[in-house]
């Protein structure tokens, strides 16, 4: 059997408190197959980038590179997360078109190729993570790697236009075509690569999933929707009831009910409608005023980033007039927690909640949405409303779906999850729970790898 070599921008060093569903799928594929996982360190060193540090669990390397502060800045900081991040999220207005960082993140993924080339064998079978790294095949190839190689995209791919809009833009996407085969989360993401492959990126499609370069090379693109560690996630939902912090919050909370929304403060995540289609209920159904509390948990990210900042002050702002104009000396409508809780903690959390609110402007796919469903207990479960604009949307069908910007139907989706009868709850979980039961992080990455090496 082939060695998996995983890469990514982190990576989940044994010990480390990184243990997300990612890692916990990545690792269990490492220890089916062997191999290694090569990524930056999260170190950043005065020095030149480059340094390597080596451990090793079992039949598992793990392989790191430290990097020092301007390439961190330009490849990560800049290029990764000022231009790539608004761009893949269709937000061309916060697109940073810096030539310098576009530099930057090209050095550091061709430092990336040069040190992890000569590790590996024409045998291997390697899996490159996310926008962070998209030349890194090609920089491989240059090298003379001739393994098997598959990226996939965890966040969404835009529309052709969107991404044409991006100066020199054939330059990057154009190296996905070194890859074998190149997985989105959607079936929606393949089309508009396939788009953009046939209109601005000189290629052909040949038949759905099907590409041929500009050279003639032919390489595959699919969906591959990520899962979540299902059966665990219920696990530790029902455990984390008897937690000190979830019984605070179920008993701050009687008799009223509770919607819950977690996410990082990113723009993507639609935060600011998010809070105005929750004062649109409390306008719009005056007849359940105060029977439900929301709790907004986001974690600040980027918070040297003028952006993020200016989010939170946005955020912040809106809290305080929604709680200012309907809050009564009994009630506060709306809770917003900037602070990170630990993962036992959020799924008693979920479990809690009636409602779970999940209205990004745009997601790969949502993980929480998931968790959220898994999280629930099977003979009174919450109603999750969920943003059209999420991939969990294409997944998720017996979820209230919206449209984040309509704030109307956001309000009206919120009073309808709260007051839906117990057997119709109860139908929509099981059919939502039981399709991430089917199609769990364990599948998602054996369905993945068994197409790569097809």
């Amino acid at each position: 059997m082939s060695r998996l070599v995983v890469v990514s921008n982190r990576v989940a060093i044994p010990g480390e408190n990184r243990a997300g569903g990612l890692a916990v799928g990545l690792q269990a594929a490492l220890r089916e197959h062997g191999g290694m996982w090569f990524g930056w360190s999260g170190k950043t060193v005065r020095e030149a980038s480059g340094e390597l540090h080596e451990q090793r669990d079992g039949d598992i390397r793990y392989v790191t590179i430290d990097l020092n502060r301007s390439d961190l800045d330009a490849y990560y900081n800049g290029f990764a997360n000022r231009t790539l991040w608004p761009l893949l999220h269709f937000r061309l207005d916060l697109v940073d078109y810096s030539r310098e960082t576009r530099e930057g993140y090209r050095r550091v993924n061709a430092l990336f190729a040069d040190k992890l080339a000569p590790m590996l064998r024409d045998g291997d079978t390697v899996w490159i993570h996310d926008y962070h790294l998209i030349p890194l095949a090609s920089l491989l190839r240059e090298r003379g790697v001739g393994a098997r190689i598959g990226f996939f995209l965890h966040v969404p791919m835009p529309s052709a236009d969107l991404v044409a809009a991006m100066p020199d833009h054939a330059r990057l996407f154009s190296t996905l075509y070194a890859y074998d085969l190149v997985g989105f989360q959607t079936l929606r993401d393949v089309e508009r690569f396939q788009d953009y492959v046939r209109l601005f990126g000189g290629g052909r499609v040949l038949s759905e999933g099907v590409l041929e370069a500009p050279g003639g090379r032919r390489f595959h693109a699919a969906a591959f929707p990520i899962g979540i560690d299902t059966a665990y996630i219920a696990q530790q939902a029902q455990a984390a009831v008897a937690k000190p912090a979830v019984r605070d919050l179920r008993n701050s909370l009687q008799p009223r009910q509770l919607a819950i929304g977690v996410d990082r403060l990113d723009y993507s995540k639609g935060l600011p409608e998010r809070f105005r289609g929750f004062e649109r209920y409390l306008e719009r159904h005056p007849d359940q005023r105060g029977s439900l509390t929301y709790l907004q948990i986001a974690p600040v990210s980027r918070g040297d980033v003028a952006e993020y900042r200016l989010l939170r002050n946005e955020l912040e702002r809106i809290a305080g007039h929604i709680n200012g104009g309907h809050a009564a000396p009994e009630w506060t409508p709306l809770r917003y927690v900037n602070r990170n809780f630990a993962h036992t903690t959020l799924t008693g959390f979920y479990r809690a909640a009636r409602v779970g609110l999940v209205t990004p402007l745009r997601d790969g796919m949502n993980l929480v949405a998931k968790e959220y469903v898994a999280a629930q207990d099977p003979e009174d479960p919450g109603v999750l409303v969920l943003s059209l604009l999420a991939g969990a949307a294409y997944e998720l069908k017996e979820a209230l779906l919206v449209n984040p910007h309509d704030l109307d139907g956001v309000a009206d989706a919120i009073a309808t999850a709260a007051n839906m009868a117990k057997a119709q709850r109860i139908e929509r979980w099981r059919a939502m729970m039981d399709h991430l039961q089917r199609h769990d992080i364990a599948a998602w990455m054996r369905d993945y790898l068994s197409a790569l090496k097809r």
